[in-house]
């Protein structure tokens, strides 16, 4: 199993209790994927977000500044938002990566459980669907092939241009991000990508018949079990003890949900929801190392297996030092017990 950790950047992150500055928001978060290179991670993957809190609007630029700090971890998107996104830019974008960091990028792509981007880009919400079908297939097309003949409704035709550059690796792995929707993990499936599934809340387990229906959809187009890898994406986060971890992430994890649930007209978290999601098959990965990696195994075999889990840890708001220590420990005990 591969261990890594997703971030979106923010720039709430505290130190000393003053929310830091951009410039220092970003130093620091390189500073945490150098550190997750060094400790041994698989991965570290950052977000697309277009809002005031997130600093992450350009992730294949933030992963080429790490690529140049680091040496083994593989870098990638959690999600790119392809939707509002021109296939051909994002395919030369992480392509471009991927010679910089010498064959360690990825893309993990999807249609973004925030909005905020397609009024931006000029997009309608109403062709929510339609827009990542589209792209999708375009982007898989363009990493097949260097020369393009296409045409689509939501971007201009393509009359046998190349697209350059090309990537260091035969094959630029991309994964398909999904939450909740059936039709998404069949369409995982009969593509025969990896699939990403993104579980911020509920009982992990319940994601079963989802994660069945993306094999069975798999099978059914012929492509081999080994292909059809499974991923977690989870919030969490490690601490010497499991009194330690739930102190240090709590509150910050309560402010954050709370303010999405105001925006969104919605009840604030309590400690209880808290209680709930950080219980045995709760979706929440906050404890103890071997506390965290059991649980991480109890969620691998409810799911049928799976071949990558990633940590978000941005939305506890937690101090710089207290995220560098969870990475290592992450890192150093975690990991190894999964592998």
């Amino acid at each position: 199993m591969e261990v890594g950790i997703d971030s979106f950047a923010s720039h709430l992150l505290q130190n000393g209790g003053d929310h830091l500055s951009g410039t220092d928001a970003m130093r620091l978060l390189l500073e945490r994927i150098e550190r997750a290179d060094q400790v041994g991670l698989d991965v570290f993957g950052i977000g697309e977000h277009h809002r005031a809190e997130y600093l992450d609007s350009a992730p294949a630029v933030i992963l080429a500044a790490a690529a140049a700090r680091t040496q083994r971890i593989r870098l990638a998107s959690a999600v790119t938002v392809l939707s509002a996104a021109d296939p051909v830019r994002v395919f030369q974008e992480f392509a471009t990566l991927d010679l910089i960091s010498q064959g360690r990028a990825e893309m993990v792509v999807g249609r973004g459980s925030s909005t905020e981007a397609f009024p931006l880009f000029g997009f309608s919400l109403n062709d929510y669907d339609e827009l990542f079908s589209e792209k999708l297939g375009l982007l898989l097309a363009i990493r097949d092939q260097e020369k393009i003949r296409w045409s689509g409704q939501y971007r201009p035709a393509l009359t046998g241009q190349g697209i350059y550059p090309r990537p260091a690796q035969a094959q630029l792995p991309i994964w398909l991000g999904v939450g909740g929707t059936p039709e998404s993990f069949v369409r995982a499936g009969t593509l025969g990508l990896p699939l990403m599934v993104a579980i911020i809340g509920g009982d992990t387990h319940r994601f079963r018949p989802l994660v069945d229906l993306y094999r069975e959809a798999g099978r059914r187009a012929g492509h081999a079990p080994e292909q059809l890898k499974v991923g977690l994406h989870s919030l969490g986060y490690v601490a010497p003890t499991t009194e330690e971890a739930v102190a240090d992430f709590v509150p910050g994890y309560i402010e954050t949900f709370s303010k999405r649930a105001r925006e969104r007209g919605g009840s604030p978290l309590t400690r209880a929801h808290f209680a709930a999601q950080a219980g045995p098959l709760g979706a929440l990965l906050v404890g103890s190392p071997e506390e965290v990696a059991a649980k991480i195994q109890r969620h691998s075999e409810a799911l049928g297996g799976i071949s990558r889990v990633t940590f978000q840890m941005d939305v506890a708001v937690l101090p710089h030092e207290k995220i560098l220590r969870a990475t290592e420990l992450i890192g150093t005990r975690i990991a190894p017990l999964l592998r």
